[in-house]
């Protein structure tokens, strides 16, 4: 999956850089002539990108972005630290100035303040959920309801999966290693005596190993959501490339279960129920009024119900991180 598009401003050319002193001493020697005959072809190589540039329609420009962004994006930590929005907007300023100011609105009549993000690569969403569905239980009020509740609700989904016809061995170990994260938050780890902190749940998450796991998991989990209650879904299932309905089974092996298939409101609103948890998706990709950004609720329990904060998301064409309102750990 690509990463997300919104024209930020094209990258500068490398060729545009300051002239060293070394390079505009006089040419008394043919070293420095020999450099300075480089220096004119390079501002020269310069001009002819700027105008290439200029010649673009908006639509290859941001095709051209599109692809500097999915080169960045497989150097991208699956989970990265948390960085204050101000990064983000920055990307936008002298390009998409619209984004630019709906970043402005969230930071200011919002409140939002970070963002965490997660890699491009067809699972962020399940990959930010996950992260921010474990911090918010780290972070609860009472970390310990949410500890018993969350634990609670994803045994009871053991029962789902089996009656969608996922074998337990398909699944359990990668159960395992969800739940286990959540337990070492009250319980320390058996191995280092450590309880989870947001650098521990930070590395686990950016661990292959771990991350992929719990991604094929809540895969499943969306997927047995969905199955268990084809009525509902089944109205809104088609296929991501040729947009024709699909019956729920196909649905959900082409488009829930494979990896790297990106999610839509179907999977984001099975997988809420599933868990019952309350999520909140800003949605930053041209809709909405003026400076305003869209926000579509899932609301699945009643505040308190869990001891958790809800799930925000921000969402840009084709990809999902995490809103946070704080800008720090």
């Amino acid at each position: 999956m690509s990463e997300p598009s919104g024209s930020p401003a094209a990258p500068a050319p490398a060729d545009q850089r300051n002239t060293s002193a070394e390079d505009s001493a006089a040419p008394t020697s043919p070293r420095l002539a020999g450099g300075e005959v480089q220096g004119a072809q390079a501002s020269t190589s310069a001009t002819t990108l700027d105008k290439e540039l200029e010649s673009l329609t908006p639509a290859q420009l941001h095709d051209l972005q599109q692809n500097l962004l999915e080169e960045a994006a497989q150097t991208r930590p699956l989970v990265s630290p948390l960085a204050s929005l101000k990064e983000l907007r920055a990307e936008y300023e002298g390009g998409n100035t619209s984004f630019a100011k709906k970043i402005d609105w969230m930071m200011n009549e919002k409140g939002f303040k970070g963002i965490r993000r997660a890699r491009g690569d067809g699972d962020c969403f399940y990959r930010s959920l996950a992260f921010a569905y474990i911090e918010r239980i780290l972070r609860a009020p009472d970390v310990a309801l949410a500890v018993a509740t969350s634990v609670s609700v994803l045994q009871s989904s053991l029962g789902l999966l089996k009656a969608a016809g996922f074998q337990e061995m398909v699944y359990e170990d990668m159960y395992e290693i969800f739940t286990s994260l959540i337990h070492q938050i009250v319980t320390p780890d058996v191995s280092d005596g450590h309880t989870l902190t947001p650098t521990i749940l930070l590395e686990a998450m950016q661990d292959p190993q771990t991350s992929n796991s719990i991604v094929v998991f809540l895969r499943l989990l969306t997927s047995a959501q969905i199955r268990a209650d084809p009525d509902n879904y089944a109205p809104f299932l088609f296929h991501q490339d040729t947009f024709e309905q699909l019956p729920v089974r196909d649905f959900c092996e082409s488009n829930v279960e494979a990896i790297g298939r990106e999610a839509d409101h179907v999977q984001i609103s099975a997988l809420s129920r599933a868990l019952k948890i309350n999520i909140k998706v800003a949605y930053l990709d041209g809709r909405g009024d003026g400076d305003k950004v869209d926000f579509v609720e899932l609301s699945n329990i009643e505040d308190g119900y869990n001891g958790m904060k809800e799930v925000c998301l921000l969402y840009r064409p084709g990809h999902y991180d995490i809103l946070e309102y704080r800008d720090s750990d």
